[in-house]
């Protein structure tokens, strides 16, 4: 697929961002288009998966046929066999009428299932027969009826872990995972959430007739170091937040920190290139200045030892204390001569001192030297008054 029709998929679906694994996902869609084959569509919650449904429809000879997304994980489990195969006239409480359901109606078109992990076990039963044969019954019938629908399923959930838990079945799954693509999460692609960001805010100002914000360098640092658990969906909510209460147009790193609120996520702290997580404690950073404190020690050691001017001592005491920090294991040794004077504040302190005077003052790369995020850098220079 060529550069310039991919820039014409992006205007078309207003699309932001070059990122090579978006482009990916966006190329496969449109190479798939041509064919009936199944398609599952992974990624995170808030990523925008159901734009992919929508490129492989419009590109697809069933462009003019109907094309209907229907979110499985927002309908009742009693009632979504008549949703998606319709249901004969008194076949239940509350059906007054014939039916027609999703499939029957989509005849000749594309059915999006979103959320698909969420569908009963019993109707998944009822899927997978209509995708192989593009048989179904509607709901109180005996009838066997015939429809030609492209199935496209979008889910946030880890499929295979769902078989093992037995909640989907793994027939479904390779019927439906004939062709995947996965759209990366906002993380992966931080050269874009700048753009994007922009894109909201513009859009907004557009929208209500006011002067768009704009981001400090800082704070556009900060906006790329956060973790994003919500992905697109929370920076389009937090650009349009801070366009609507904030009367200063010139957004820094101070005032964006309050809307952005810490992760709450179970996952481990995600590391990408370039970046380390947000969450790293006090204790952590202690971990951290007195595992390269011991290090100093011990190269000074050996390099007197090789001069031969002193013997060789033993100044560490105490036992080992393992601390896992990213993908390393740290020893922390309890050193007598220098630890019991030490408070969290004083350490923090003289670990960010160093870091920023080795670095020329420059904030991302004392941010990389520590270990952590710039976010945390700069939460810690403002609680220690190092400003």
């Amino acid at each position: 697929m060529c550069a310039m029709d991919l820039r014409s998929i992006k205007q078309r679906f207003d699309i932001i961002g070059d990122n090579q694994a978006l482009n990916r996902a966006l190329e496969i869609a449109v190479q798939v288009a041509a064919t009936d084959l199944s398609v599952l569509v992974t990624g995170e919650s808030g990523v925008g998966k159901e734009v992919i449904p929508q490129i492989i429809h419009i590109n697809s000879p069933r462009k003019h046929s109907q094309y209907i997304a229907v979110n499985c994980g927002a309908i009742p489990e009693g009632t979504i066999d008549s949703e998606l195969f319709g249901h004969e006239k008194g076949s239940f409480t509350g059906a007054f009428e014939t039916r027609k359901g999703y499939f029957e109606v989509a005849n000749g078109g594309t059915l999006f299932l979103d959320e698909v992990a969420e569908l009963p076990l019993s109707t998944q039963v009822r899927l997978l027969r209509v995708i192989q044969s593009g048989e179904f019954i509607k709901v109180g019938s005996s009838k066997v009826q015939k429809t030609d629908v492209r199935v496209i399923a979008a889910t946030n959930v880890k499929l295979q872990r769902a078989i093992e838990q037995g909640r989907f079945r793994e027939d479904l799954y390779y019927r439906l995972n004939t062709v995947p693509i996965v759209v990366p999460s906002l993380r992966e692609r931080r050269e874009d959430i700048h753009l994007l960001f922009k894109k909201f805010s513009l859009d907004f100002a557009d929208k209500y007739k006011m002067p768009s914000i704009r981001l400090t360098p800082d704070a556009v640092i900060m906006l790329e170091s956060y973790r994003w658990p919500g992905n697109v969906r929370q920076l389009k909510s937090i650009a349009e937040q801070i366009s609507v209460i904030e009367h200063n147009r010139l957004i820094g790193p101070e005032l964006l920190n309050k809307y952005l609120p810490p992760d709450s996520s179970n996952n481990l702290p995600v590391r990408t290139e370039g970046h380390t997580s947000d969450y790293l404690t006090d204790r952590d950073i202690i971990f951290k200045i007195l595992y390269q404190l011991r290090q100093e020690v011990e190269e000074l050691k050996l390099k007197l030892s090789k001069e031969q001017v002193i013997p060789p001592t033993r100044i560490s005491t105490g036992k080992e204390i393992q601390s896992n920090i990213g993908d390393s294991s740290i020893v922390d040794y309890e050193e007598d001569a220098f630890t019991e004077s030490l408070s969290i504040s004083e350490v923090n302190s003289d670990l960010i001192k160093r870091a920023l005077e080795k670095n020329n003052g420059k904030r991302k790369l004392a941010a990389q030297e520590l270990g952590i995020s710039e976010r945390t850098l700069y939460r810690k220079i403002k609680e220690l008054n190092l400003d």
